[in-house]
């Protein structure tokens, strides 16, 4: 395949995106209409979120085509994609479709060439995918993990943490992420990151903040109780540790990005020199203090910065104080960095952090694409720091974690 026509005619399809996404499940359920059922009620009345979707994921590939790690995040694509009971002949059924509306949106652009190299691609892809599929099967791994809500806290309205024992051990990483999904929303799957290293009682704790109009993250904060059972699929993404022992690191939260952070703290041995950068919209919405001060205690190389607007002034000001604080402290040349938060947050202190010394491919986060929660997209950085977070800050892997 040749991955130059590949951009170019992608490049000509995304701008009609929207008009593609149509047409593309009109095709796929006229010509496999079995397939409706694996798909959200909603669909129809939500395109918007399924065409950022789709192109997010379409994105993350044309970027990393020379990617070595690509096929690795393909094969895990596929491991996930199992709970939504995909079998080997619905991957051609959408790769017929896919290519169908790229020919019709694309026009005079499409040619021989360009078809050519998307069959060639959209089959590497697929096996890739299936690959990873076989492989969790083969390693006896379920589709989707059954999970007891153990425990729920509150914190204000928009906020909760539970705590699920699963029934089957979920095996995962610190700063890994699973999708979760309620008995009475079939077919919808949202990322959120897991907020604990592994425990010996096999409990994992996930942060949820409601976003306005999101199905799942509405039913989860104001609908969940202690005895309801959740689906979780299988664990991914890439913010995990990977700073070898002596060399500092320094770990950046904004929200519920709190949580993979947090995970994280709780896999540092007690000798490791460590700094946190905590970002909150006021005082009142740091929620975990009482964790955060149990890490303190068992971490006495742990030095703690919370940011917050100071009284009175604009929500705001907590993003100039962040790249000011950051700007202030020294050794970046040496630090290891973690980010987790908003998209527009992760990208611009990432852009921020070379400049101060740290080395790009030590400057780590799971950036991720729009997770299609219903909400009017802020104006800047700030207000995407500083407004409440959608499920995008939690959880799946690369570019590729809706409501």
């Amino acid at each position: 395949m040749d991955p130059e026509i590949l951009r170019s005619s992608f490049a000509v399809v995304e701008r009609r995106a929207e008009f593609a996404v149509k047409y593309f499940y009109s095709h796929l359920f006229r010509h496999h209409p079995e397939l409706r059922a694996l798909f959200p009620a909603d669909l129809p009345q939500d395109m918007e979120r399924q065409r950022d979707r789709l192109f997010a994921a379409l994105t993350f590939v044309m970027d990393g085509l020379e990617d070595p790690d690509l096929p690795r995040y393909l094969r895990d694509l596929g491991r996930d994609h199992r709970k939504y009971l995909t079998r080997p002949e619905h991957y051609a059924a959408v790769g017929a479709s896919l290519i169908a509306a790229f020919a019709v949106v694309a026009g005079s652009a499409w040619s021989t060439e360009a078809e050519k190299a998307w069959a060639e691609a959209y089959g590497s892809i697929a096996q890739l995918m299936m690959q990873g599929a076989g492989e969790a099967r083969h390693h006896g791994e379920p589709p989707w993990w059954d999970a007891e809500v153990v425990s729920r806290t509150r914190h204000g309205d928009d906020l909760v943490v539970l705590t699920l024992r699963p029934r089957q051990r979920l095996t995962h990483s610190p700063g890994q992420y699973v999708s979760v999904s309620v008995p009475h929303l079939p077919c919808v799957w949202r990322p959120y990151s897991l907020a604990n290293a592994p425990r010996a009682d096999r409990t994992l704790d996930l942060h949820i903040s409601r976003v306005e109009d999101g199905l799942l993250s509405t039913a989860l904060v104001r609908r969940t109780r202690v005895g309801d059972v959740l689906r979780l699929g299988a664990p991914g993404g890439r913010l995990t540790l990977r700073t070898p022992p002596g060399r500092p690191l320094t770990l950046i939260a904004a929200g519920t990005g709190w949580a993979p952070v947090k995970a994280l703290l709780e896999q540092l041995d007690t000798a490791h020199e460590a700094r946190l950068f905590l970002v909150a919209r006021d005082i009142a919405h740091l929620y975990d203090r009482p964790a955060l001060e149990r890490l303190r205690a068992r971490l006495p190389e742990l030095a703690v910065t919370v940011i917050t607007p100071a009284p009175g002034r604009p929500k705001a000001q907590a993003t100039e104080r962040l790249l000011t604080a950051l700007g202030n402290r020294a050794g970046w040349s040496r630090h290891d960095v973690y980010v987790a938060g908003p998209p527009d947050l992760v990208e611009e202190v990432g852009a921020a952090l070379p400049a101060l010394g740290t080395p790009a491919d030590r400057v780590f986060h799971d950036p991720l694409p729009p997770t299609g929660e219903s909400r009017p997209r802020p104006v800047g950085a700030a207000e995407w720091l500083l407004d409440r977070p959608p499920p995008a800050w939690h959880n799946p892997a690369g570019r590729a974690p809706g409501p």
